[in-house]
């Protein structure tokens, strides 16, 4: 299973999925391109840590979307690496109809809550103003409605009494980090 993973931030996602590669976790999925909308992102520093190509794709013209002439060009580049699955590992933005066709059954995203509670921006902030003593995070098909496509797994994470939101916050990451590798090795049939 050939895997294109996508993100805008320090990687952390992206790391966490390399690392499972490289220990022979991943199943028989391998990860064949990184790419960032972000020139700066340390996503991109991965590439050459894990002998993986990374590259920024300018997603211009619109700052919080992908749509129109940089969706054109994330279309191109990721249908050249022939992916079997592509994985939104921190990709902070919204993913259009004519990507999502483009890639048919083939987007997978992991968001920071239980969902479908919490979508959008700022998952972990959003449970914790709200007073959940359970929240956790999910991995899901990527559909227009904004973290609303079919839910694949979920993993929660409990809110302690001396939890605070960075503490919370470190328990989802950890946890995310865990959930996205085991989900991304069963949907490769290892």
């Amino acid at each position: 299973m050939r895997i294109v993973i996508l993100g805008s931030g320090r990687g952390s996602n992206a790391r966490a999925i390399l690392e499972a590669q490289r220990a022979g976790r991943l199943g028989r999925a391998r990860v064949v391109q990184l790419f960032s909308d972000r020139p700066e992102a340390g996503l991109l520093a991965l590439g050459a840590e894990f002998a993986v190509p990374a590259a920024y794709l300018d997603p211009a013209p619109f700052k919080t979307k992908l749509e129109g002439e940089g969706e054109a060009r994330y279309i191109a580049a990721i249908t050249a690496c022939t992916p079997d699955l592509i994985v939104l590992a921190g990709f902070m933005r919204v993913i259009k109809p004519g990507f999502l066709t483009a890639f048919a059954g083939k987007v997978i995203n992991l968001h920071p809550s239980l969902l479908p509670s919490f979508p959008g921006l700022d998952g972990i902030g959003q449970a914790w103003r709200r007073g959940v003593k359970i929240t956790g995070c999910t991995v899901h098909y990527v559909t227009p409605e904004v973290d609303g496509g079919p839910i694949i797994d979920q993993a929660a994470v409990r809110v302690e009494p001396g939890d605070t939101l960075e503490t919370l916050t470190a328990k989802v990451h950890a946890t995310e980090h865990a959930l996205l590798p085991a989900v991304i090795a069963r949907l490769s049939g290892g």
